[in-house]
């Protein structure tokens, strides 16, 4: 079993910062890597950086938590201060041996189902 240290939750906070980019990559090909960005722990801001192509086809502000033990509105919260006029918040989860998840507010999920 693994330590349960500072050192591991923050390895397993980026390889999962590091996996919804790459989930960004392949689902918009167009992007080069360089326009989605892994920031290093415990940078303000999102945890995702993007660029303006990025954000033309993906206009949201990333926040991602690998947690056993979520507080759902504190990282909601966490998003949305992270989150610009342009850029809606977005929170990307889980937790060990899971699926991944997404949170987004209603109003955008239901934008998203009419495109």
């Amino acid at each position: 079993m693994t330590a349960n240290t500072p050192q591991t939750r923050k390895a397993k906070g980026r390889r999962f910062q590091q996996q919804i980019r790459d989930l960004l990559l392949e689902t918009f090909k167009k992007l080069d890597p360089d326009d989605v960005r892994s920031t290093s722990m415990g940078a303000s801001g999102a945890d995702l950086l993007t660029s303006p192509a990025c954000q033309k086809l993906f206009p949201y502000a990333v926040e991602c938590k690998c947690q056993e033990h979520l507080n759902i509105w504190a990282a909601l919260k966490q998003a949305e201060k992270n989150s610009t006029k342009k850029l809606k918040p977005i929170l990307f989860f889980k937790k060990s041996h899971s699926k991944k998840y997404v949170t987004l507010e209603a109003e955008e999920f239901m934008k998203l189902l009419k495109k």
